[in-house]
């Protein structure tokens, strides 16, 4: 599916779905290039020490078979729940292009999580194999040793208690058929964060790759074209790097440019922009205001084509900034892990308005809506929904069937997130009607961090927000009402900080804490988090 058309009307008019009767993931991304051109180049990985490797259509298939192979000896069938716990690494699409393969689930689980972040994942899940770093798994181990479902872990490097991903690889025959399966099958299994316990795992089916093309193609201005080369520096684990950049480009043939460098940094960026002729970027708004940082960029001589980017508002003056340094407008989209991709700007098409989320991504009925599921007329406060059925959206939340029935209104599935639309079809956000914390692109739960704050001996109770930041957008905040006996200190405030990082991730540790005598509540015992704004706006 291409988007065509000179105007943002005639590509919306001219657009159609092309959903097929059977569909398998891991045969559009790796088995049909493979076939067609197998020398064409898939993935272009630049490791941490600087080594590139370039691993054609060919190579990616063949890996994926043994692997594949592998799994299926490992016990893993239809519908298995497989843990892919990586960075950026060749690795990491081959293990993807497997599960697919055998008609499994896959798991995709953030390279930095911690032991608790990624036990209740596995539990919750019941998966039974999980893929990961020998590094990770040091880490990790004695707590997912408790996860009853999890009969194997494979870790990328040598461990003695694990098997390695490689020898059991190089045991394994290089052929291996893709099951027969329909877009409607279960293919991905990704937890997002909410408001109040635990984060929900949304289950999507096959479709969601095409779901996703017109909302990847729209905002990098009319993507595929000759020549393209796609990176971002978002993670593979989160929807960003996953379903906008990887499944997407391979789909199209377009390779793929990854890198095993562990931290962003903005001079490095430029460099490698240049140096893997990078064409298409997706770029969350903290990376492009590191890179803001850096004078005199263009000295790198890099040439990009499109900068997609999400998560939250770039600015006006962040907007023009990419004009001057790439003589592009970088275009802002929308949506989240439920329904992706449904909103976007492409300055190519239409005048991109500062501050506006942009329009709806052709093929994709948005609206803005009461409660009860009533469209609203322009510029009325609402919900943003989009209307079933649409290939993007998920099946359900993973076996919590209320939860999947309290997201929807209708045919009209509420995104949490209000906004206006105008006559011009643009949507302006207003706030969120839930309290997710976006810091540095990710979406962060209040809850499963004010979880893990009170396993803290010295923590009766904790209630956590997001605070305005210039770099990340919003920081997670910490208050804390101490245990009885405990004296507050700065040396305690970092000792928690580390508690929290090391046993969820780096991104979801509060960069502030603060200490208070009372939290304040409902007459139901929530934590009013509309006050601790208002504490933490008044300052220490």
């Amino acid at each position: 599916m291409y988007l065509t058309g000179k105007s943002y009307d005639e590509v919306t008019a001219g657009f159609r779905w092309n959903i097929p009767a059977r569909f398998n993931i891991a045969e559009a991304i790796s088995t049909r290039h493979a076939q067609r051109a197998p020398d064409a180049p898939a993935l272009i990985f630049e490791q941490a020490d600087g080594a590139i490797r370039t691993w054609t259509f060919a190579e990616v298939e063949r890996a994926a078979c043994r692997f594949a192979n592998v799994l299926e000896h490992l016990g893993v069938a239809r519908g298995a729940i497989v843990g892919i716990h990586l960075p950026q690494c060749p690795e990491s699409l081959f293990a993807h292009v497997a599960a697919q393969k055998l008609g499994a689930i896959a798991l995709p689980l953030f390279n930095l999580f911690g032991p608790d972040a990624l036990e209740y994942r596995l539990r919750d899940s019941g998966a039974r194999v999980l893929i990961t770093t020998t590094q990770a798994h040091v880490r990790v181990a004695d707590t997912i040793r408790g996860v009853e479902t999890l009969a194997h872990v494979v870790t990328v490097g040598s461990a003695s208690a694990t098997h390695d991903f490689w020898d059991l690889c190089n045991r394994a025959s290089d052929r291996r058929d893709a099951i027969d399966s329909g877009p409607d099958d279960p293919a991905l299994l990704m937890y997002t964060s909410g408001t109040t316990g635990n984060p929900k795992g949304v289950l999507h089916a096959a479709r969601v790759l095409l779901g996703h093309l017109p909302g990847v193609a729209l905002p990098q201005d009319m993507f595929p074209q000759a020549g393209d080369r796609f990176w971002t520096p978002a993670d593979w684990a989160w929807a960003g790097g996953l379903l906008d950049v990887l499944l997407p480009s391979l789909y199209y043939g377009v390779p793929v440019v990854g890198s095993g460098r562990a931290k962003f940094d903005p001079e490095w960026a430029f460099a490698f922009l240049a140096r893997h002729g990078v064409r298409n970027v997706f770029m969350p708004p903290t990376a492009l205001r590191l890179m803001r940082q850096v004078p005199d960029p263009g000295r790198y001589g890099f040439a990009v084509r499109s900068i997609g980017s999400g998560g939250e508002k770039l600015g006006a003056d962040m907007i023009a900034w990419g004009q001057d340094t790439f003589g592009l407008t970088m275009n802002e989209f929308f949506g989240q892990t439920e329904v992706n991709l449904v909103i976007g700007n492409s300055g190519r098409l239409f005048p991109v308005r500062a501050g506006s989320m942009g329009r709806a991504i052709p093929g994709h009925i948005v609206e803005v809506v009461d409660d009860a599921g009533n469209v609203l007329p322009p510029g009325t406060p609402g919900s943003v929904a989009v209307r079933r059925p649409d290939p993007v959206m998920f099946l359900e939340y993973w076996r919590r069937p209320e939860a999947t029935r309290d997201k929807f209104r209708g045919d009209w599935c509420l995104l949490g997130d209000i906004a206006t639309k105008d006559e011009n079809g643009y949507f302006w956000f207003q706030g969120r009607d839930d309290d997710i914390i976006n810091s540095a692109g990710y979406r962060i739960g209040p809850g499963e961090v004010e979880e893990c704050l009170q396993r803290h001996p010295s923590v009766a109770l904790a209630g956590v927000i997001g605070a305005p930041d210039e770099v990340r957008g919003e920081v997670v905040v910490a208050f804390i009402v101490p245990a009885p006996g405990v004296t507050p200190t700065d040396d305690l405030a970092s000792e928690i900080q580390q508690f929290v990082r090391s046993r969820l991730a780096a991104h979801e540790y509060p960069r502030r804490i603060r200490f208070v005598r009372d939290m304040p509540m409902t007459i139901t015992g929530k934590i009013r988090r509309i006050d601790l704004r208002a504490l933490d706006r008044e300052g220490p």
